[in-house]
């Protein structure tokens, strides 16, 4: 009896994990949406909206319609009324509206322009060129990452820090998330924070915490700053600008909603950090924990001493001294990725120098290895942003993105009230899949879905903050965003992510919904 009940269970056993589905790869899911998005191309109807730009040197309007053709019209405001583009002549002429924007009523339905089969793979080399300066930047940091670590200075100095915080652990999670909200609010940190990656991951492993907390911390923390923004030029500032009102309306709202989603978020971090920490396998990645923290930790437990020497200290001065400078050069210098991999070159240069040389110098060759393998290491993280700027290439290039925004604004005309702004919200939450760039929905967006506030009699801001509200609720969660290239860096599963990351989603639609039916209630 006790035999037969053996087997049953093994077969039980064998059964349940002969079935057993698993999440794939983050690899895997681009491909299957770029096949997707090829899919869509043949299915959705493709049409465009006429685009309107700004030639500063000409002083004139550049129209070009749905067929691709081409006018000129005087840079006035005239002009702009004429066209029934809401927006104020002087931000085109300031520069805060540099891209093209979506003419409103000039959405046109064109000839079917499906992708073929080739386009599944062409679309991922394209992305990848496109990216090129996003993915320099990251195999800079991954070379650095590397001569950094050979040179034992990570170690000794992770050893010297965990001794002084030792039962403030949670502490540092603080103050980098509030950091990183920060960034996310007043400067739209997004890719660059994966450059905080490096510093931050061994000392939350030396402290005992798990890759979600590493991506917790930095990622969802600076796009819940994102989310609740203040005057990020990216987002808020921009979509202000495209929709005909400016960032400082509505600007209280945004900082009351800032504040009670930062301690939600702080709060939600610090239940599951107290939570892994009384038991480890209450993480929602224990069965990788061993993987990533070989991956990632800079610790060797060999029992042999490990002096925080001078020359660490300096290397590590270095190390950590591009970091604050790049905050500085894209928050006033207009920095981006090819100035900041130069700079992280540079610093890389110096320290690989320091590394080499000198009594204790590991050598030319062991240092150049070092880096290389750094590297190596990221480039699945830098093909993985080249795979999604392809998926939105597909869409683009198929003409049906534009269809997708007509259709999205017709299905709020004639509806008014809360249900109004909260089909809204939906909207830009779908809407942020198709088009994963703040900006780039913005500008598209805001003129089509802004007039539609003046028909219900409530302020533009409130049409701006549900597609804050709305768009970055999906980047949490996006395969076409950023969580992609950063669950690849620190090797974690996407299904764990969803785990992990769901409450905060239901966190944005319910207070922020709840904050936008209170503004239609008060403003309309």
């Amino acid at each position: 009896m006790t035999h037969t009940n053996e087997v049953t269970n093994s077969t039980s056993k064998g059964r349940k994990k002969r079935f057993s589905l698993k999440m794939p790869g983050a690899f895997t899911i681009l491909f299957i949406l770029t096949v997707i998005a090829v899919m869509a191309t043949w299915m959705i109807p493709a049409g465009a909206y006429s685009k309107l730009s700004y030639d500063g040197g000409a002083h004139e309007f550049k129209i070009v319609d749905a067929h691709n053709k081409s006018k000129t019209v005087p840079g006035t405001q005239e002009q702009l009324d004429k066209l029934g583009v809401k927006i104020d002549v002087d931000q085109f002429k300031s520069g805060a509206i540099n891209k093209p924007i979506s003419i409103p009523g000039t959405y046109e339905r064109l000839e079917q322009k499906p992708a073929g089969p080739d386009q599944i793979t062409s679309s991922m080399v394209n992305g990848t060129i496109e990216a090129v300066d996003v993915m320099v930047f990251i195999l800079v940091l991954g070379g650095l990452i590397g001569v950094v670590q050979k040179s034992g200075s990570f170690e000794s100095g992770l050893l010297a820090l965990t001794k002084k915080t030792k039962g403030h652990e949670f502490l540092l999670v603080f103050m980098v998330s509030v950091l990183m909200v920060l960034g996310g609010t007043l400067c739209g940190i997004e890719e660059e924070a994966v450059a905080f990656y490096p510093i931050l991951v061994p000392i939350f492993i030396a402290m005992g915490y798990d890759s979600i907390i590493c991506v917790g911390a930095i990622f969802l923390a600076s796009s819940v700053g994102s989310t609740f923004s203040t005057v990020n030029p990216f987002s808020v500032v921009i979509a202000s600008n495209a929709a005909g009102t400016t960032f400082v309306d509505g600007l209280y709202w945004r900082i009351v909603g800032l504040v009670v989603a930062t301690i939600f978020t702080v709060g939600y971090l610090y239940w599951y950090a107290k939570k892994i920490k009384k038991d480890p396998k209450a993480s929602y990645t224990y069965e990788d924990k061993t993987k990533f923290e070989n991956q990632w930790s800079v610790i060797n437990d060999d029992g042999g001493e490990k002096p925080f020497t001078l020359r660490k200290k300096i290397i590590l001065i270095l190390f950590i001294l591009p970091f604050p400078i790049m905050v500085w050069g894209v928050m006033t210098q207009g920095w981006w990725f090819p100035i900041m991999a130069s700079m992280f070159l540079a610093f890389t240069t110096v320290i690989m120098l320091m590394v080499a040389l000198g009594k204790d110098g590991l050598g030319e060759k062991v240092v150049v290895d070092a880096f290389v393998e750094g590297a190596s290491s990221l480039v699945g993280v830098s093909l993985i942003i080249g795979l999604a700027r392809g998926i939105n290439m597909i869409m683009n290039d198929g003409l049906i993105s534009d269809t997708i925004l007509n259709f999205s604004s017709s299905l709020v005309q004639g509806v008014s009230g809360p249900i109004f702004i909260v089909i809204l919200l939906i909207i830009f939450f779908f809407l942020g899949f198709i088009i994963p760039s703040s900006s780039g929905l913005a500008v598209l967006a805001m003129p089509i879905f802004a007039p539609l506030a003046d028909t219900v009699g409530i302020p533009r801001f409130v049409i701006v903050t549900a597609y804050q509200f709305g768009q970055y609720a999906m980047l949490f969660l996006a395969p076409t965003g950023l969580i992609m290239a950063t669950l690849q860096m620190l090797d974690m599963k996407y299904s764990h992510w969803l785990k992990f990351v769901w409450p905060v989603v239901a966190f944005v639609f319910i207070f922020g919904g709840g904050m936008l039916i209170t503004q239609v209630l008060i403003y309309s």
